[in-house]
């Protein structure tokens, strides 16, 4: 009889373990899948900046510094890893600074921002980085699920035997980085 008792303990236990494992599992894929949204999201982005520098460069020659600056901020985020998501968050958030004084430019320049081209890569602009932030958001809310699931008494000592751990959040550092780069529509 106690051996039965000890048994059925013993099924218990690594039923649970395997409910918990497989948790696990689906937190990890979900937090994947939401960075991957980031990832599509800063490649779109990445991919506009050099028409939006094109099209401003048309008409204002002289600032080829910024010009310069936003190229290289963009491809210094091109260039990170994937896996290293607060690098990433870093240097997004210096090519959004960039963007934004990219477009503070474009106000010194009316025939610019009448530009049917110019207005197009602001609307565009504008909807990446509302879809990026949703995407920051829903990455930040997978993370934050895996990261309780990794901390919390039983699943945490599932999470330590099967290697599992914590997953960065996407912050930005500083409060001015925040903010999505101003277009104006």
């Amino acid at each position: 009889m106690l051996e039965w008792i000890v048994l059925a303990f013993v099924v218990a236990i690594a039923l649970y373990t395997i409910v918990l494992f497989n948790r696990l599992v689906r937190t990890r894929q979900m937090a994947n899948e939401a960075w991957s949204g980031i990832d599509v999201q800063l490649k779109r982005r990445s991919d506009l900046v050099p028409n939006l520098v094109e099209t401003v460069k048309g008409y204002a020659n002289h600032e080829r510094e910024l010009f310069a600056r936003v190229t290289e901020l963009r491809n210094a985020a091109r260039a990170l890893p994937d896996a290293d998501v607060a690098g990433r968050a870093q240097a997004e958030s210096a090519l959004s600074a960039a963007l934004g004084r990219l477009f503070a430019l474009a106000e010194n320049y009316p025939d610019l921002k009448a530009s049917t081209n110019f207005l197009e890569l602001q609307k565009e602009l504008s909807r990446l980085e509302t879809e990026l932030q949703m995407a920051r958001r829903y990455y930040n809310g997978a993370v934050r699920n895996l990261n309780t699931m990794v901390e919390t008494v039983p699943s945490n000592i599932v999470a330590r035997l099967f290697g599992f751990g914590q997953r960065p959040y996407f912050e930005l550092a500083e409060a001015s980085e925040r903010a999505a780069p101003r277009v104006q529509v």
